[in-house]
């Protein structure tokens, strides 16, 4: 599995100096960025991680940058942090996934608790993604004629009612519904329904 990082966003200098040593402490990667532009321009979507970011910064707010984070379809953890913190900021922002919002001044062991967490989620996360990119990837290796009974057994046809609609043997249906069930992983159908369920989703 890809190795996890930590991102920080603040155009606080000495802040991010601070924050500096919370990747040596939880021994993992940091990369820290003084506005949400450059953050954007150097985003990895293909490896997990988490966010620490302010709200308010010069150019791109904080909040504009979860927004564009949700538009785009990140799955990041987020931790909100800010000297000007107010409900309403609050609000919209854990409305639109974040973690938790840290006033200003916090605790170091604060933020870190609240980090651990996220990167479990973030690894979580990313392993979902992965799973659901592998799931696709199987169901795109069906032949045709699998994706035919595939089809059906995604209606709730049983196995003579594909054998007369595909003209073929109940023997022919059983062979190819069990070619297909192995190439995606499915070992009931109850299996199969969830991975039809869980790569329409995503689409």
């Amino acid at each position: 599995m890809s190795e996890p990082i930590i991102y920080v966003v603040d155009d606080d200098v000495a802040l991010r100096q601070v924050l500096s040593a919370v990747g040596p402490i939880l021994k993992t990667e940091l990369a820290s960025y003084s506005s949400a532009e450059d953050f954007l321009a150097a985003f990895q979507p293909d490896r997990p991680g988490c966010l620490v970011l302010d709200i308010k910064m010069k150019g791109m707010s904080g909040l504009e940058l979860q927004a564009r984070m949700a538009e785009q379809g990140a799955h990041i953890p987020i931790i909100m942090i800010s000297g000007h913190a107010d409900v309403r900021t609050a609000v919209e922002s854990m409305s639109m996934g974040a973690l938790t919002l840290l006033e200003k001044p916090f605790r170091l062991e604060e933020l870190l608790t609240y980090l651990r967490n996220a990167l479990q989620v973030a690894q979580s996360n990313w392993a979902a993604l992965k799973e659901q990119s592998n799931q696709k990837a199987r169901l795109a290796s069906l032949t045709q004629k699998e994706r035919e009974v595939l089809q059906l057994i995604a209606e709730g046809k049983a196995n003579k009612e594909m054998a007369t609609l595909l003209g073929l043997s109940v023997r022919a249906v059983e062979d190819r519904r069990a070619r297909l069930m192995k190439k995606v992983g499915a070992k009931s159908a109850l299996d199969l329904a969830r991975i039809l369920a869980g790569t329409s989703e995503e689409t």
